[in-house]
Protein backbone atom coordinates (compact mmCIF):
# COMPACT_ATOMS: atom_id res chain seq x y z
CA UNK A 1 0.00 0.00 0.00
CA UNK A 2 1.49 3.55 -0.78
CA UNK A 3 1.58 6.41 1.27
CA UNK A 4 -1.27 8.28 -0.15
CA UNK A 5 -3.53 5.42 0.33
CA UNK A 6 -2.62 5.15 3.68
CA UNK A 7 -3.91 8.24 4.31
CA UNK A 8 -6.81 8.31 2.89
CA UNK A 9 -7.30 5.08 5.29
CA UNK A 10 -6.12 7.71 8.10
CA UNK A 11 -8.59 10.08 7.33
CA UNK A 12 -11.78 7.53 6.71
CA UNK A 13 -10.23 6.40 10.59
CA UNK A 14 -11.48 10.16 12.10
CA UNK A 15 -14.02 11.01 9.78
CA UNK A 16 -17.66 11.04 11.81
CA UNK A 17 -20.38 11.56 9.37
CA UNK A 18 -23.26 12.86 10.82
CA UNK A 19 -26.32 14.61 8.53
CA UNK A 20 -29.71 16.03 8.99
CA UNK A 21 -32.05 16.92 6.04
CA UNK A 22 -35.98 18.29 6.35
CA UNK A 23 -38.53 18.47 3.64
CA UNK A 24 -40.58 21.64 3.27
CA UNK A 25 -43.33 22.65 1.49
CA UNK A 26 -43.09 25.67 -0.74
CA UNK A 27 -45.44 28.34 0.02
CA UNK A 28 -44.30 30.36 -2.65
CA UNK A 29 -41.72 31.27 -5.20
CA UNK A 30 -41.98 34.76 -6.83
CA UNK A 31 -39.13 37.03 -7.98
CA UNK A 32 -36.22 37.54 -5.63
CA UNK A 33 -37.29 34.82 -3.22
CA UNK A 34 -38.92 31.68 -1.74
CA UNK A 35 -41.05 31.69 1.28
CA UNK A 36 -41.73 28.09 2.66
CA UNK A 37 -42.11 27.17 5.89
CA UNK A 38 -44.04 29.09 7.39
CA UNK A 39 -42.76 32.62 7.17
CA UNK A 40 -39.22 31.60 6.34
CA UNK A 41 -37.96 33.45 3.21
CA UNK A 42 -34.71 33.04 1.22
CA UNK A 43 -33.75 35.98 -1.18
CA UNK A 44 -32.16 35.38 -4.11
CA UNK A 45 -33.13 35.23 -7.86
CA UNK A 46 -30.87 32.59 -8.65
CA UNK A 47 -32.44 30.08 -6.35
CA UNK A 48 -35.54 31.43 -7.29
CA UNK A 49 -35.01 30.20 -10.84
CA UNK A 50 -33.44 26.70 -9.44
CA UNK A 51 -36.41 25.66 -7.69
CA UNK A 52 -38.89 27.09 -10.25
CA UNK A 53 -41.88 24.60 -10.64
CA UNK A 54 -40.54 22.91 -7.01
CA UNK A 55 -43.35 22.66 -4.75
CA UNK A 56 -40.83 21.43 -1.91
CA UNK A 57 -37.70 21.67 -1.02
CA UNK A 58 -34.96 19.56 0.65
CA UNK A 59 -32.59 21.03 2.72
CA UNK A 60 -29.82 18.81 4.06
CA UNK A 61 -26.77 19.65 5.87
CA UNK A 62 -24.20 17.43 6.80
CA UNK A 63 -20.25 17.06 8.62
CA UNK A 64 -17.55 15.33 8.77
CA UNK A 65 -17.03 15.97 12.64
CA UNK A 66 -14.11 17.41 15.04
CA UNK A 67 -11.42 14.86 14.47
CA UNK A 68 -10.85 14.77 11.27
CA UNK A 69 -10.55 18.86 11.55
CA UNK A 70 -7.94 18.34 14.40
CA UNK A 71 -5.69 15.76 12.48
CA UNK A 72 -5.29 18.08 9.52
CA UNK A 73 -4.97 21.07 12.07
CA UNK A 74 -2.42 19.49 13.35
CA UNK A 75 -0.32 17.89 10.09
CA UNK A 76 -0.97 21.07 8.27
CA UNK A 77 1.28 23.20 10.64
CA UNK A 78 4.14 21.00 9.79
CA UNK A 79 3.63 17.97 11.16
CA UNK A 80 3.17 16.01 7.94
CA UNK A 81 2.34 18.66 4.96
CA UNK A 82 1.24 16.05 2.63
CA UNK A 83 -0.89 14.00 4.66
CA UNK A 84 -3.23 16.94 6.07
CA UNK A 85 -3.42 17.56 2.69
CA UNK A 86 -4.82 13.83 1.23
CA UNK A 87 -6.64 14.14 5.08
CA UNK A 88 -8.53 17.74 3.76
CA UNK A 89 -9.16 16.21 0.24
CA UNK A 90 -11.04 13.19 2.00
CA UNK A 91 -13.06 15.19 4.04
CA UNK A 92 -14.33 16.90 1.82
CA UNK A 93 -14.89 14.14 -0.65
CA UNK A 94 -16.94 12.32 2.43
CA UNK A 95 -18.74 15.31 3.29
CA UNK A 96 -20.06 15.79 -0.34
CA UNK A 97 -20.70 12.14 -0.85
CA UNK A 98 -22.93 11.83 2.08
CA UNK A 99 -24.87 14.97 0.65
CA UNK A 100 -24.97 12.29 -2.12
CA UNK A 101 -26.22 9.72 -0.78
CA UNK A 102 -28.89 11.79 1.65
CA UNK A 103 -30.52 12.90 -1.89
CA UNK A 104 -30.76 9.31 -3.36
CA UNK A 105 -32.41 8.27 0.01
CA UNK A 106 -35.30 11.19 -0.69
CA UNK A 107 -35.58 9.71 -4.23
CA UNK A 108 -36.29 6.29 -3.49
CA UNK A 109 -39.16 7.38 -1.07
CA UNK A 110 -39.89 10.21 -3.88
CA UNK A 111 -40.50 7.40 -6.24
CA UNK A 112 -43.55 6.04 -3.98
CA UNK A 113 -45.05 9.27 -5.50
CA UNK A 114 -43.82 9.63 -8.40
CA UNK A 115 -41.65 12.72 -7.99
CA UNK A 116 -37.74 13.35 -7.78
CA UNK A 117 -35.50 15.52 -6.59
CA UNK A 118 -33.37 17.53 -8.98
CA UNK A 119 -30.32 16.71 -9.81
CA UNK A 120 -28.30 19.74 -8.72
CA UNK A 121 -28.05 21.11 -5.33
CA UNK A 122 -27.76 25.26 -4.57
CA UNK A 123 -25.72 26.23 -1.59
CA UNK A 124 -25.64 29.60 0.25
CA UNK A 125 -22.47 31.54 -0.66
CA UNK A 126 -23.34 30.58 -4.39
CA UNK A 127 -23.97 33.51 -6.49
CA UNK A 128 -26.43 35.81 -4.83
CA UNK A 129 -27.58 33.26 -2.47
CA UNK A 130 -25.75 35.13 0.52
CA UNK A 131 -23.64 33.24 2.91
CA UNK A 132 -26.05 35.17 5.53
CA UNK A 133 -28.82 32.34 4.66
CA UNK A 134 -26.52 30.09 6.87
CA UNK A 135 -27.45 31.28 9.67
CA UNK A 136 -31.46 30.29 8.97
CA UNK A 137 -30.40 26.83 7.29
CA UNK A 138 -28.00 25.88 10.65
CA UNK A 139 -31.27 26.64 13.13
CA UNK A 140 -34.10 25.10 10.35
CA UNK A 141 -31.90 21.75 10.59
CA UNK A 142 -30.58 22.35 14.18
CA UNK A 143 -27.36 21.31 13.49
CA UNK A 144 -26.07 22.31 16.99
CA UNK A 145 -27.34 18.29 17.36
CA UNK A 146 -24.91 16.81 15.15
CA UNK A 147 -22.06 18.91 16.47
CA UNK A 148 -21.89 21.73 13.73
CA UNK A 149 -21.31 25.67 15.31
CA UNK A 150 -21.65 28.79 13.40
CA UNK A 151 -19.61 31.98 13.29
CA UNK A 152 -20.83 35.30 13.59
CA UNK A 153 -19.88 35.40 10.14
CA UNK A 154 -22.33 32.72 9.10
CA UNK A 155 -18.83 29.98 8.35
CA UNK A 156 -19.57 26.83 9.79
CA UNK A 157 -17.22 24.26 12.30
CA UNK A 158 -15.92 22.17 12.09
CA UNK A 159 -14.77 23.65 8.59
CA UNK A 160 -15.83 20.06 6.80
CA UNK A 161 -19.56 20.78 7.43
CA UNK A 162 -21.76 21.67 4.17
CA UNK A 163 -25.34 22.68 3.44
CA UNK A 164 -27.33 22.95 0.59
CA UNK A 165 -31.01 22.64 -0.83
CA UNK A 166 -32.79 21.12 -3.45
CA UNK A 167 -36.14 20.52 -5.16
CA UNK A 168 -38.80 18.16 -5.61
CA UNK A 169 -40.21 18.03 -8.80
Amino acid sequence: MGEAEQYILDALSLIRLRGAAVRFPVRTIEDGGIIFAGDVMFRSNQLTVFLKGCREIIIMGATAGDDIMSAIEEDSSGRNVTRGVVLDATASEMVDASLDWMMAYFNRGLRRENRRLLKKRFSAGYGDFLLENQRTIFHLLELHRIGVRITENFILIPEKSVTAITGIR
